[in-house]
């Protein structure tokens, strides 16, 4: 696999899959942690009791910030620390922060460990990506592979998010929820180490670009971006309730309105930094900035697979199992057994939707497992009985195994193509990749109407059809992206180009939480896939458009 690429691809491939191990392993416990029932007799098998639009809320404002801070981790990398120190502190940083989510509750560590895990991503993620891009920019006989080298590398992320979910499924059945969060931890530090010992290979690769005459100091580019996303942030949060009334808000909720007031002035930013730059410098950001605008749709779609799409696996999905496959399943605790026996549980409407008290909080009433609420009284246990259920984190492993499944297929299609002189651009792939996205949500639109608006169950088969759609989209966009931001950046800010590529991810990705939390909002539940549908096809269609300008500016800067 690794034949024909530099010898440092190897240590930054497993040190990624460690870490998204962990990563996607928190990702996809996060909201089911937070909306899981308290338990009276076992407070480590209990979970916070949050109402679902305050979940979303949380983990989009959470998704947002990780994204977020890649700007200013790609910033200090570039002109102060280096690529190699930033990956390690960043690394720490992460590891500290799932081990702390493990103390129970939503006290003050709990939000100091969701800090952690923001600032060490920030430090971590562009820098990592940007040491991918300079491995095969040190040598010529490297840089004809360096976009199968971003493939490369995207598989071991999904490696590290395919298995790390079912560690979760069995750390949290047969221990507790503590247990999935520190298992996330030890994967971050696994992913740490495996750095430190191969660093030698990425020496060549680990160098800092000097700063242009004229460019601004590291300190007033940060005083002039996170001053006024701070002052922002404080209009978004206390302005607008001041001025519209005192529960008015723009975006849906008050952190909503303060993240992406915020980022007002960090996109402005990188405006400006196109506007002043000259010649090469500012044909090559100013390619790169449509790239960044249309993608905040793609993930704000994609990253919907941790809250709406979970929701769904969580409660509108038939998860039961015959007995055969739950004695195989128990052996390695994959199993999560629910019981009709009456317990306060979040009062729902005939859809499942969790009805809210005047204050936003969950009703509660005596009742038996969620699980049940949607299932025929037919298929009822027993009060003593329990009933073996597939994990609902397994499900979040669907999309990964497809990456790596399908990855080696969609780089054969692109070699195909290209011996026959036919490849798409690297935008035209973007493009096509939104394109599938699109049709990606269609088949979650069908999943509404099969169930009567979730009124029955729905086969586990609509969840794997849309997860297998969206990952041919996801290799089509996301690996191509890096690679484009590698290639076009202007040397000398790659890191920080690379932190404007995961600033669209952040805005997606805060998007995505207010996406899902809207699912309630609608009498029917297509309706929010068809928004999805709407704005990842329109975002197809503008990135088609814009595709021969950029593949001209590509063609003279990177000859491809």
């Amino acid at each position: 696999m690794f034949k024909n690429h530099p010898r440092g691809l190897p240590v930054l491939f497993f040190t990624e899959m460690w870490e998204r191990f962990g990563f996607y392993l928190m990702l996809g416990i996060f909201v089911l942690y937070m909306t899981d029932p308290a338990d009276a007799t076992n407070a480590a098998m209990g979970g916070l009791a949050m109402a679902d639009r305050e979940a979303s809320d949380i983990f989009g404002t959470y998704l947002a910030l990780v994204y977020l801070t890649p700007f200013v981790g790609g910033l200090l990398a570039d002109r102060v620390i280096g690529y190699s120190r930033a990956i390690i502190f960043g690394g720490l940083l992460m590891g500290f922060g799932y081990c702390g989510l493990a103390i129970p509750g939503m006290g003050i560590t709990f939000w100091l460990s969701l800090l952690l895990i923001i600032i060490g991503n920030g430090f971590f993620k562009p820098n990592i990506s940007a040491l991918v891009g300079n491995l095969y920019d040190q040598q010529e006989r490297y840089r004809p592979w360096k976009e199968a080298g971003f493939n490369i590398f995207y598989m071991g992320i999904n490696i590290g998010a395919f298995v790390c979910n079912f560690v979760a499924a069995v750390a949290r059945n047969k221990i507790g929820w503590w247990a999935a969060f520190m298992a996330a931890g030890i994967g971050m530090f696994l992913g740490v180490a495996w750095f430190i010992a191969g660093r030698k290979h990425i020496a060549e690769a680990d160098v800092m670009k000097p700063a242009k005459p004229g460019d601004e100091p590291v300190g007033r580019i940060l005083g002039r971006v996170f001053g006024p996303a701070a002052a922002f942030a404080v209009l978004g949060w206390f302005g607008v309730p001041a001025l519209l009334g005192a529960k008015a808000t723009v975006f849906g909720s008050n952190s909503n309105d303060a993240f992406l007031f915020a980022c007002i002035p960090v996109v402005w930013f990188y405006v400006s930094l196109w506007r002043k730059a000259e010649g090469e410098d500012r044909e090559r950001v100013g390619a790169l900035l449509p790239i960044f605008g249309v993608v905040v749709v793609f993930w704000a779609v994609f990253h919907q697979n941790g809250s709406a799409l979970t929701v769904w696996a969580d409660r509108f999905t038939d998860r039961g199992m015959p007995p055969s496959t739950a004695a195989a399943a128990k052996t390695f605790d994959l199993v999560e057994e629910v019981d009709t026996s009456l317990r306060p549980v979040p009062k729902t409407d005939a859809h499942g939707v969790r009805l809210l008290d005047d204050a936003g909080k969950p009703i509660e009433v005596e009742g038996p497992h969620p699980y049940f609420n949607n299932l025929p009284k037919a298929e009822w246990t027993a009060p003593e009985v329990k009933k073996p259920l597939f994990s609902t984190e397994l499900f979040q492993s669907i999309n990964a195994f497809f990456v790596v499944l399908l990855t080696p297929f969609v780089v054969g299609v692109w070699a195909w193509m290209a011996r026959r002189g036919k490849e798409p651009s690297t935008p035209g792939k973007i493009s096509i990749g939104l394109l599938i996205t699109a049709l990606s949500t269609l088949v979650m639109v069908a999943a509404t109407y099969a169930t009567h608006n979730g009124m029955e169950k729905a086969s586990w088969l609509w969840l794997a059809g849309t997860y297998a759609v969206i990952t041919v989209g996801e290799l089509c966009l996301s690996p191509m992206g890096l690679s484009l931001v590698s290639k076009l950046s202007p040397p000398r800010l790659t890191a920080l180009m690379m932190g404007g590529w995961f600033l669209s991810t952040a805005i997606g990705n805060k998007l995505s939480g207010l996406l899902s939390g809207l699912m309630d909002a609608f009498e029917h539940k297509s309706v929010i896939f068809l928004i999805n549908f709407g704005a990842a096809l329109f975002a197809a269609l503008l990135i088609a458009i814009m595709v021969p300008r950029l593949r001209g500016v590509m063609q003279r800067y990177v000859g491809k």
